[in-house]
C-alpha cells in the first residue's frame, strides 16, 4: 500500500507513466491547477506555500524511495520535480503581484513560465546539467527543476527591467 502510495506521488498520480512527455505535460497540469488554485479558487498565498512546502519535503524522501533500488536514480516516470520546479516561478510571480490579480495577463505570463521552464528543464544550462550529473539521488532528480525554475524567475526579472528601461 505505502509503495502503491509512493508510486502514484513520485508519478503525480499516474502521469510520469504517458509514454510521450510526461514532463511537458505534467508541467501543463501544474500551471492548469495554480492558476485554479490563484485565480478561481483565490487560494491564499499562504495556503499555497503550506502545500508546495510540503510538496517538496515529502518528494526527497518519496523519490529517494522509489530510486533506492532502481539502476536508473532519474527515471522519466518521476515527474513530481516538475510540479516543483514549475511551481517555483508561478508562485513567485503571483505573490510579487500580491492582491492586484489581472486573470488575462496572468495567463500571459502562465504561458511565458510554463514556455521558460520547459525550455530550461530541457536544455540544462549550467549548473542545471551539473546538479542532474553530479547528483544521482533525490537532490539531484528534484534540484535541477528547483534551479530551472529559478532560472524562469531570473529571466523573468531581465525581461521587466528591460521592458520597464525601454518602454516607460
Amino acid at each position: 500500500m505505502i509503495k502503491k502510495l509512493n508510486f502514484l506521488f513520485v508519478t503525480f498520480f499516474g502521469v510520469g507513466t504517458i509514454r510521450y512527455a510526461p514532463g511537458t505535460i505534467t508541467s501543463f497540469i501544474t500551471t492548469i491547477f495554480l492558476f485554479s488554485s490563484f485565480h478561481i479558487l483565490n487560494l491564499s498565498n499562504i495556503v499555497i506555500l503550506i502545500i508546495l512546502i510540503l510538496i517538496i519535503l515529502c518528494a526527497f524522501v518519496a523519490v529517494a524511495s522509489y530510486i533506492k533500488d532502481n539502476s536508473n536514480k532519474d527515471p522519466k516516470e518521476v515527474v513530481i520535480d516538475e510540479v516543483i520546479g514549475q511551481s517555483i516561478p508561478i508562485y513567485l510571480y503571483e505573490i510579487a503581484h500580491g492582491t492586484m490579480k489581472n486573470s488575462k495577463e496572468s495567463i500571459l505570463f502562465y504561458i511565458y513560465i510554463f514556455i521558460l521552464f520547459r525550455f530550461f528543464d530541457i536544455k540544462k544550462p549550467f549548473p542545471v546539467n551539473f546538479i542532474d550529473k553530479k547528483f544521482k539521488n533525490s537532490f539531484g532528480v528534484i534540484m535541477d527543476d528547483v534551479i530551472a525554475g529559478f532560472y524562469v524567475v531570473l529571466t523573468l526579472i531581465i525581461f521587466m527591467v528591460i521592458k520597464s528601461k525601454l518602454f516607460t
